[in-house]
């Protein structure tokens, strides 16, 4: 395969959010990050701070930095967020443009529960199709049995990615792509494929996951996280996602 028909050197879509809290159903961006990445390089980006219409609990303040004041005085409203992301994400379905995120699913199904609030519909009955690539899926399916915790920063430490702002969207953003072509790098095949098959395959990958962590939770005497396994990249309103904490 030559450099030019890798598809991991073409353009890329990362995608990001900071948020009010880790319930992708209810809970509502305070920033995003849509970052365009070719070669390595940011291309071009979008990004923002979101006023979420509500408090921003002390605790999502103290992971981000971004408080309730703040978000109102610089914000911009969070309908017109939610449109704009969602307007950016279509168009690169359309051009078959891979969006890449660290458990992007948190993202996308926020997305969707917000732009379902706001227009009544979703993401998938706008027109987005992916393909999507996660970082955090992956990275669980190829190296399934290494030990340890899998945050964004743990595998950029893991990959030799350099993330200097944790929890800035753009700097997430950013990450998670260099994350995707660093998995690229170790795993040929996922390089030997193109985005459309993963896309499809992180759907199974995600799945056996979501079992297996749900059988683990059971010998341990743990709670279920859900009623079921979750769709994947974008869940239904009734099925809740594992809890996206200090990725």
């Amino acid at each position: 395969m030559t450099r030019a028909a890798r598809w991991d050197d073409q353009e890329l879509l990362a995608f990001d959010l900071e948020t009010t809290g880790v319930d992708p159903s209810r809970d509502v961006p305070v920033s995003y990050a849509l970052v365009a990445v070719e070669q390595g390089v940011v291309t071009s980006w979008d990004a923002a701070l979101v006023d979420p219409g509500r408090e921003i609990p002390a605790g999502a303040s103290a992971v981000h930095g971004i408080t309730t004041e703040c978000a109102r005085r610089e914000g911009i409203a969070l309908g017109i967020a939610v449109r704009r992301i969602a307007d950016s994400l279509l168009d690169a379905s359309v051009r078959g443009v891979p969006v890449v995120g660290m458990k992007v699913d948190y993202d996308l199904t926020m997305l969707d529960s917000c732009y379902r609030r706001e227009t009544g519909r979703g993401l998938a009955e706008l027109g987005f199709r992916g393909p999507v690539l996660d970082a955090l899926v992956i990275d669980r399916h190829v190296d399934r049995y290494r030990r340890g915790k899998r945050t964004l920063a743990d595998l950029c430490a893991h990959y030799g990615v350099d993330i200097s702002h944790a929890h800035d969207a753009s700097a997430d953003a950013k990450a998670a792509a260099d994350v995707v072509r660093a998995l690229c790098r170790c795993y040929p095949d996922l390089q030997s494929a193109s985005p459309w098959d993963l896309h499809v395959w992180q759907k199974s990958w995600h799945r056996e996951w979501e079992v297996s962590f749900a059988e683990w939770r059971a010998l341990k005497g743990l709670s279920p996280i859900a009623d079921g396994v979750s769709e994947w990249p974008i869940a239904a309103a009734h099925q809740p996602l594992a809890a996206r904490v200090a990725v």
